[in-house]
């Protein structure tokens, strides 16, 4: 019989220690691959939606709230900012381009953002179907939201207010109107509606002024009109240093760097990741105990068959290769279920934080770094079949047999 075949014969006579050991052992690198692919997506989806904004402005309050809301739209933002101090921002001589923000409303849980054209160029979207808004009232819908609501060119819909899945009373007399829809972007412009920013205004009934140029075109209505925030670009290195100590100094409004508030939310994600990263450790530790003690209860009742087959010619280097390759199988069966379970689970939470309309992951993604836990359960697995194996290579088979 080969030595493949005496591994399964033995696990096979002992399922209950064999499962428990497989089960903890895939329990523990299905954590870690969930980890991986977790850690992996939210840095990789947070940083795309950062690039190419330089700075944050908006109303004085969280500087981490007001990047979730402003740029991953994930949270409610701190309130609103003054129209002229919005402008003083966006016309500075360090200020290559400032993107206006208003909130307020959403449909079904997906916000409307009243904007310019430049917030789909900063963010990286492109027309999949359709055009852009040219008038009021008109709206743009992100890829996640077409599919989602099931909506298309020409359709209408009626905003509500808030930004809660749940929304507020419904703005019945101002219809929006379907003109496009965005291609996927993998980041927060798939999970938004965009139309003019003077949409917002004429939907909460402000009332439009005399007009002047306004931040990115857009045309100014009265003082009273407010935006939400700024998405600021800069025009030279020396902004970082002089931009925001002005805003936070000089105006009742706050500048948020969207690189270090990233860092501390990377931080916060970094600490649950971790602990949950103690907790499939323990359980690797565990699982390499357990099998522990099922190779070396069982080396006791099975020294008469291993005193057989060093009877009939089986070598010391034969019984201990045989002892580990039964730790090394259940390792190797760990760590593919492990893999599977791991995606399984990622897939499930995917599909759950779509439901949600948090951020989108996939779970379907592979990281080479999934080898690392997989290979690191086979060794554990063959390490904690070793002082089963020495013993075996060690046995006295002429004491053995004269017991029997």
């Amino acid at each position: 019989m080969s030595a493949l075949a005496l591994a399964w014969a033995f696990l096979r006579h002992r399922p209950i220690e064999a499962l428990v050991t497989l089960c903890l052992a895939a329990l523990a690198v299905g954590t870690m691959v969930v980890l991986l692919l977790l850690d992996a997506e939210l840095k990789g989806r947070l940083t795309r939606d950062l690039k190419g904004i330089d700075l944050v402005v908006g109303a004085k309050g969280s500087p981490l709230q007001l990047i979730l809301s402003a740029v991953f739209h994930l949270d409610v933002p701190t309130g609103n900012i003054d129209r002229a101090q919005a402008e003083a921002v966006a016309n500075h001589r360090l200020v290559a381009r400032a993107v206006p923000l208003a909130l307020g409303d959403s449909l079904a849980g997906f916000r409307i953002v009243g904007t310019t054209a430049d917030y789909v160029a900063l963010q990286g979207g492109r027309l999949a179907a359709g055009r852009l808004w040219q008038d009021e009232l008109q709206a743009v819908l992100g890829a996640s939201v077409a599919r989602r609501l099931g909506l298309g060119l020409g359709d209408r819909f009626v905003g509500s207010h808030g930004l809660g899945a749940g929304g507020g009373h419904g703005h019945d007399e101002h219809p929006f109107e379907v003109v496009g829809v965005l291609a996927a972007t993998g980041g927060s412009l798939d999970r938004v509606i965009l139309t003019a920013v003077e949409s917002v205004w004429r939907v909460h009934e402000r009332k439009p002024g005399p007009a002047r140029t306004g931040i990115g075109g857009i045309q100014p209505a009265e003082a009273r009109d407010e935006l939400t925030a700024l998405l600021v670009v800069y025009r030279s290195p020396m902004a970082a240093a002089v931009l925001p100590r002005w805003i936070n100094s000089e105006t009742s409004m706050q500048a948020a760097s969207p690189a270090t508030e990233a860092a501390r939310l990377f931080a916060l994600v970094g600490f649950a990741l971790d602990a949950f990263r103690g907790f499939a450790y323990l359980l690797f530790t565990t699982s390499a105990l357990g099998l522990f003690a099922a190779l070396y209860g069982a080396l006791r009742q099975r020294q008469y068959d291993l005193a057989i087959m060093r009877a009939v010619g089986a070598s010391r280097w034969r019984l201990f290769g045989q002892l580990l390759l039964e730790g090394g199988l259940i390792g190797l069966a760990g760590a593919g279920l492990g893999l599977l379970v791991g995606h399984l689970a990622a897939w499930g939470l995917a599909t759950w934080l779509a439901a949600s309309q948090q951020v989108p992951l996939s779970g379907l993604g592979w990281q080479w770094q999934e080898l690392l836990p997989a290979g690191g359960a086979m060794l554990l697995a063959v390490l904690a079949a070793l002082p089963a194996a020495w013993r075996a290579y060690r046995l006295d088979v002429a004491a053995v047999l004269a017991r029997t």
